[in-house]
């Protein structure tokens, strides 16, 4: 196959008003209820009872999930007010600027020959396909501007705040930076270091002197979640973000409403596929809270998900 035979299908983003209307499929999910779709009908009240009563309201997710249409939609949850803090992975701040930045994503397949797609210089994620050049490149170039600006303010910066610069310099109604820096709701991104974006930090700061104080990024967590009168999350995945996420409430006995969405087990014992009331077991999780957990591709039960905080 020839490159251009690849790049042909931009994946687009979507946002709230594309998801109107699906919220009333909900019902019918609730008439079927049974074994996923109990799931699905119980996270939609956990989520209306967390945006009436929770001052403190987390969405938690992977950094794949920023390679797809959902970007557009991360934002829009952000930039409509419905989740005050988000905690993600390094990879969201990469795909973010990078599609924020000329960057194009396609769509490809699973399938697709991974010798052939390094020839031809594409990167795969997924069935998303990525060239080179909208990777790695624009990541560079932008993380070098932008640094290299930013140190003339101040050597020394809290990741949450270095993420609003990029934010204010990035002109995308799509970007989940540029709405975070919008509302001021702080990113916090635990193992910054580990992506694109968080190598080029590292790099610039050798010719710079930048340092970025990951305490500062704890400290405001600590005090948001202390402060707070309840707490609630949607946690998409598992990994770094899910932790964080629990870990911090665990200080103030738990968060009072939680719905995660996974594809992982818990017959494994990991962090990823544990249960709500494992998290319960350390606190984390308050024992009489509203939780519940779903499984399934985030693709498709997130839009259902964000439907009903539309109603």
């Amino acid at each position: 196959m020839k490159r251009e035979d690849l790049l042909k299908e931009p994946v687009q983003d979507i946002n709230l008003d594309d998801i109107k209307g699906l919220n009333k499929y909900l019902n019918i999910y609730e008439k079927i209820y049974g074994f996923s779709a109990e799931a699905l009908t119980r996270a939609e009240k956990i989520l209306a009872n967390m945006q009436k009563n929770a001052d403190l309201r987390f969405i938690s997710f992977t950094a794949n999930l920023v390679s797809t249409g959902l970007r557009g939609l991360f934002a829009d949850l952000i930039s409509k007010g419905y989740f005050n803090v988000v905690i993600t992975t390094g990879g969201t701040i990469d795909h973010d600027i990078a599609r924020s930045n000329g960057g194009t994503y396609y769509k490809g397949s699973f399938d697709y020959d991974d010798d052939m797609l390094r020839e031809l210089q594409i990167h795969r994620l997924g069935n998303i396909i990525i060239p080179f050049e909208s990777y790695g490149k624009v990541v560079e170039d932008v993380v070098r501007k932008v640094i290299d600006e930013v140190v003339k303010e101040k050597k020394e910066w809290p990741v949450y705040e270095l993420l609003w610069e990029f934010g204010k310099r990035i002109n995308d109604k799509n970007s989940i930076l540029r709405a975070a820096y919008e509302k001021k709701v702080p990113i916090i991104v635990p193992g910054i270091v580990d992506g694109s974006f968080g190598t080029n930090l590292f790099i610039r700061s050798q010719f710079n002197g930048l340092r970025i104080n990951l305490f500062e990024d704890m400290r405001l967590v600590k005090d948001l979640v202390f402060t707070c009168k309840e707490s609630g999350a949607l946690i998409i995945g598992g990994g770094i973000s899910k932790h964080h996420t629990i870990w911090w409430n665990q200080f103030k006995d738990g968060l009072d409403y939680t719905v995660y969405l996974t594809t992982a087990q818990e017959y494994d014992g990991s962090l990823s596929g544990a249960k709500p009331r494992e998290a319960i077991s350390w606190n984390k999780i308050k024992e009489h809270s509203e939780n519940v957990v779903i499984y399934g591709d985030a693709t498709i039960i997130l839009p259902l998900l964000a439907s009903s905080l539309l109603s």
